[in-house]
């Protein structure tokens, strides 16, 4: 159970990166990872870096190793590419980084979305974990599951996940 006392030591900001994965948005048209970025800076947490990669695993795999070695950031929030079908790589390639997984993180955003779309919700993989101190979410590129995750979840966990992870 999670304590006050652990939620009033959590920091109110935390450092992010947002990391849009897609083969063919620009970063004009990526207007999910800039509602991201916005949701969480509304929250009250700094966007720190904000890129497109690839949706290949090599280039996912890249991203997100720069943004653990990057000491200004906290936090990730890693959009896309985490569908059913064979080019849906995210989560692979981040598997290999996870040290501490946070399933209830999919588990939640799956609950609170079968209220919006019903059983396709089982279709929607979502997942959190621990790596290296740093907190990631790789969440889907579906805007209202998008949404629900960044508002409902991540943004007021934020801070008590950050604070926990680097300890």
């Amino acid at each position: 159970m999670v304590t006050g006392e652990r939620v009033k030591k959590a920091p109110n900001k935390v450092a992010f990166a947002v990391i849009t994965v897609s083969s063919s948005l620009t970063e004009k048209e990526d207007t999910l990872g800039a509602t991201i970025a916005e949701t969480m800076s509304n929250a009250g947490h700094e966007i720190v870096v904000k890129e497109i990669v690839k949706e290949e695993i090599a280039e996912i795999q890249r991203a997100l190793r720069e943004i653990i070695e990057d000491d200004r950031i906290q936090a990730v929030i890693i959009n896309g590419s985490t569908g059913i079908s064979k080019r849906a790589v995210t989560l692979e390639a981040v598997s290999h980084f996870e040290e501490k997984s946070l399933p209830g993180f999919g588990e939640l955003l799956r609950t609170l979305s079968y209220k919006d779309v019903g059983s396709a919700a089982i279709s929607l993989r979502a997942s959190a974990f621990i790596s290296e101190g740093k907190v990631v979410f790789c969440i889907p590129d579906y805007e209202k599951a998008a949404k629900l995750a960044t508002q409902k979840i991540i943004a007021p966990e934020a801070g008590r996940l950050a604070r926990e992870a680097s300890q």
